[in-house]
């Protein structure tokens, strides 16, 4: 196969031998099977933010890290230079969640470097030693959807005990591997203790889980697990082996109007607070 221009430089640094195929071209990437010495790796092409339909929203990005202050203005002004290094932010989160979420025992991609805008990574591969067929692609009978989802809630717990959801999780980013389901794609992967809308992401891919799983096994289309991930994880219960019900008790305390308007009050400062410091560094 004929080099792709974005691994030329890869070619050249002898991290690559040889490009096999093309194996995915989604919305943020193009994935390659490719060799590497006695290694059959992936190859995973970053598209440009422009190409892109998943936008790098505040809610993702909320609670990263920024090498300085020159970055942040620029990355806050969108100068070009701000926009490279906004660009590199978004490739090296999924590297560093990876090495972070494999060291933790989760179920993902073994990751080797990330170099010029591509991450080479394990080839994840199904019994018969081809690349393995995402979830959505895969026949479940009720039993094995019943299995498979108990073995994604495992993963999504230990994920959050390493600190981490992946805030864009479903059928179309899990393979099936030989030994079971793995998780791909976590650019957009948040850290649970910094962002504000954590919660909000973790219980949607929870829901996402069971909506799809729910087509083959009705019975969890009523449960209710990423509230109670969510709440063991606050009160610091969310131990190893931890069982889940799928069910969260209500909660029946009254409302306190002055502490929803006191947190209404507070947001609209910290809004005015960043728009003054925005306008400051702009001059």
């Amino acid at each position: 196969m004929k080099i792709p221009e974005r691994l030329k430089a890869l070619f050249e640094e002898g991290l690559i031998d040889e490009v096999v195929r093309q194996l995915t071209s989604g919305k943020e990437a193009t994935v390659y099977v490719v060799r590497c010495g006695d290694a059959i790796r992936c190859a995973k092409v970053y598209k440009d933010a422009a190409q892109r339909s998943f936008r790098q929203s505040t809610t993702y990005q909320e609670g990263r890290k920024v090498k300085n202050s020159r970055e942040a203005r620029a990355r806050g002004k969108g100068t070009s230079y701000g926009r490279k290094m906004a660009e590199e932010a978004w490739q090296n989160a999924e590297v560093d969640a990876l090495f972070r979420l494999a060291g933790a025992g989760v179920r993902v991609p073994r990751p080797h470097v990330c170099f010029e805008g591509v991450l080479l990574m394990e080839l994840v591969t199904d019994a018969d030693g081809h690349a393995a067929p995402r979830l959505n692609d895969v026949e479940l009978d009720e039993l094995t959807a019943l299995e498979v989802h108990a073995m994604l809630l495992d993963q999504v717990v230990l994920m959050l005990r390493a600190g981490m959801i992946h805030g864009d999780l479903s059928e179309y980013n899990i393979l099936m591997s030989a030994d079971g389901p793995v998780i791909i794609d976590l650019p957009q992967a948040v850290d649970a203790a910094a962002s504000s809308g954590a919660a909000a992401m973790l219980e949607r891919d929870v829901g996402n889980l069971a909506l799809y799983f729910g087509r083959f096994a009705p019975q969890l289309l009523g449960t209710d697990y990423g509230k109670e991930i969510w709440a063991l994880y606050q009160a610091g219960r969310l131990i190893d082996g931890v069982a889940l019900s799928g069910r969260v008790a209500a909660d029946t305390r009254p409302v306190d109007p002055g502490a929803v308007l006191r947190e209404l009050a507070l947001a609209r400062k910290e809004a005015r607070d960043e728009a003054a410091l925005r306008r400051a560094e702009a001059v």
